[in-house]
């Protein structure tokens, strides 16, 4: 049987990611293999975000680049699916004729079969059609053991928010929970596998279970935290306005839960909040924050920022800035506002220019960045536990020829620092079953985004993941 290749290209957030893990695994029953080569591929699928601007002009600019490989090839299919998808429809089609499927959000499931008919009818198929999510019907879940140690788990779709600048309630629906039975399945099959962290992933976590009468977001944490062999659970995205007492004291409770939340706050201006429909203030914001660092002192906090909302004026930007200096996160992602299609906000009025949103969103940056060096640099010549997940891309031949060591590896801790560390070319925990294992690092240096060191113990991988290491390696 001759070999069938897939390429796909993911744009976008975490959703997405397990989104196309998702896709992976429903068409291997059909023969595809991944592949990492264009030319090579039989079925090229792109699956994107449409919630920045930027996102959705690097989606078509991707498709653009496809028309020659069809030319070359007639029979290669091409595919859009995601959030651009969903939002664009058969407009695709028209703006690139090239392109032989368009799959919206809700369809994933359905994507076999509609591969299937364009081969056998040499068809375009379109297929955006918004259901209700039936999570037991929807078989089709991320590949296990495909994707390294830590992986993503959806544990709901949607949102009911209807902040004034998003268009996910219009391209993923409204919210929508899994059945807690159905979420702990996928986690035991994926730490089965060799899986020892998992990120469960929701547009408003906080929110789980809510609408179906489920248990709440704490006590379905509360059941993941009991799954054996699980070593680390992550979050996200929290709304502010749902973060419950009982989940702030989910972090001094629960003892796989890592020690890192991401709290998208979008600005520090009150008059800003109530435009974008956030429905918290900023007091309640710093709230919160003070409610999980006395929970938790050393807890990592990271947000989301939108610089030049329609009407946010000079004094609103200090108000932000001066937020950021107050809480001093120890991560940020910040975005220029631009209008999307059907978000309420792309008819404000009050726009503000190009010039003035980049130089505030560099402002940002500078100063986030002083603060992430300056916390970063506290933790140099301390020892912190890193989940190691393999070798680092970059390999810092500096670092490596001064330490003396062979090979240097990544991972991160519970506070969602990335570290970078060498070790022996022969440790004990060297090969595959390093990957998955807690070490204990010493911090050495410190950088605006990582921090570099070497194992405490070089003998022993740490004792919380001595049991079941093996699995990962088998």
């Amino acid at each position: 049987m001759k070999s069938k290749y897939l390429y796909i290209q993911t744009i976008g957030c975490q959703m997405n990611v397990y989104d196309s893990e998702r896709i992976i695994q429903g068409l291997k029953p059909l023969g595809y293999e991944m592949t990492a080569s264009l030319p090579r591929a039989d079925v090229i699928l792109l699956n994107t975000c449409a919630i920045r601007e930027k996102a959705e002009q690097k989606a078509f600019s991707f498709l653009g680049r496809l028309a020659d490989l069809k030319k070359k090839n007639p029979s290669l299919i091409i595919g859009i699916g995601g959030c651009v998808a969903q939002q664009e429809g058969e407009k695709i089609i028209r703006r690139a004729p090239h392109i032989d499927l368009v799959f919206g959000t809700h369809t994933i499931h359905r994507l076999p079969e509609m591969i299937q008919r364009i081969i056998h009818r040499r068809c375009r198929v379109v297929d955006i059609e918004m259901s209700e999510w039936i999570d037991e019907d929807d078989a089709v879940m991320a590949a296990p053991g495909n994707g390294g140690p830590a992986r993503f788990v959806t544990i709901m779709r949607g949102c009911d928010n209807f902040c004034a600048y998003c268009v996910v309630p219009y391209v993923r629906g409204r919210e929508t929970s899994r059945k807690p039975e159905n979420i702990i399945s996928e986690i035991q099959a994926l730490v089965s596998s060799g899986v020892r962290e998992v990120t469960l992933l929701g547009q408003n976590v906080n929110s789980y279970g809510k609408k179906e009468g489920l248990c709440s977001f704490s006590e379905l944490l509360k059941r993941v935290n009991a799954v054996e062999g699980l070593l680390r659970i992550r979050f996200t995205t929290s709304h502010p306005k749902d973060l419950s007492e009982d989940l702030i004291r989910a972090f001094g409770r629960f003892d796989k839960l890592c020690h890192h939340i991401h709290l998208p706050v979008q600005s520090g201006a009150d008059k800003v909040l109530k435009r974008m429909n956030r429905r918290y203030t900023r007091e309640q914001y710093l709230d919160k924050i003070e409610a999980l660092r006395r929970v938790c002192p050393d807890i990592a906090v990271t947000s989301d920022f939108i610089v030049g909302f329609p009407g946010e004026t000079r004094d609103d930007f200090k108000e932000t800035l001066d937020l950021i200096e107050q809480v001093r996160f120890d991560g940020v992602f910040a975005f220029k506002y631009s209008d999307r299609p059907k978000a309420p906000a792309a008819a404000f009025p009050g726009k503000v220019e190009e010039t003035q949103k980049a130089d505030r969103l560099q402002q940002l940056f500078d100063l986030q960045s002083d603060i992430s060096i300056q916390k970063n640099q506290m933790l140099v010549g301390s020892t912190l536990t890193v989940l190691v997940e393999g070798e680092s891309k970059k390999q810092d031949e500096v670092a490596i020829q001064a330490s003396g060591k062979k090979v240097q590896w990544t991972g991160r801790t519970s506070s969602n620092k990335i570290v970078n560390f060498t070790i022996d070319e022969n440790p004990v925990f060297s090969g595959d079953g390093s990957v998955g294992s807690l070490v204990d690092v010493h911090i050495e240096k410190a950088f605006p985004h990582s921090l570099w060191g070497g194992p405490v113990d070089r003998r022993l991988p740490h004792p919380a993941c001595m049991k079941g290491a093996e699995s990962y390696a088998a």
